[in-house]
């Protein structure tokens, strides 16, 4: 069972290596049938790589391209331990959807509440 890192205060940079939750597919996605997660823009730099394309993307149900996941959601682009130290090895041709995410953004908290690394804002602001 993975344990809760209940924290107060913006989320760091650091902290943000360590983490990961925003490239995994959270469990209520996948509990309503939504295989797919990030989808990738037809202008993203991922596109003008064919080597990363057939690596690491997917035609959707909808046809649209977007990181290809494991069997567990996880981006297949993501390297280390969710919650220990992760790095994405598509970095610098991420798409769009990625690059939106920053550390201590709406996205980001809500990807480690789903993964109970942080507690809910409301349960934060409680405790």
């Amino acid at each position: 069972m993975r344990r809760a890192h209940y924290r107060v205060g913006p989320i760091t940079q650091a902290e943000c290596m360590r983490c990961g939750a925003c490239c995994q597919n959270p469990p209520q996605n996948r509990a309503e049938g939504f295989l797919t997660y990030i989808e990738v823009s037809p202008r993203d730099a991922i596109l003008k790589q064919p080597a990363l394309v057939r690596r690491f993307v997917v035609a959707g149900e909808d046809g649209a391209p977007h990181l290809r996941l494991d069997a567990d959601g996880r981006c297949l682009a993501l390297r280390g331990r969710i919650g220990g130290h992760v790095k994405c090895s598509i970095y610098a041709e991420r798409p769009t959807a990625c690059r939106r995410v920053q550390p201590d953004s709406a996205e980001c908290r809500r990807a480690r509440a789903a993964f109970a690394m942080d507690p809910p804002e409301e349960d934060a602001e409680a405790g």
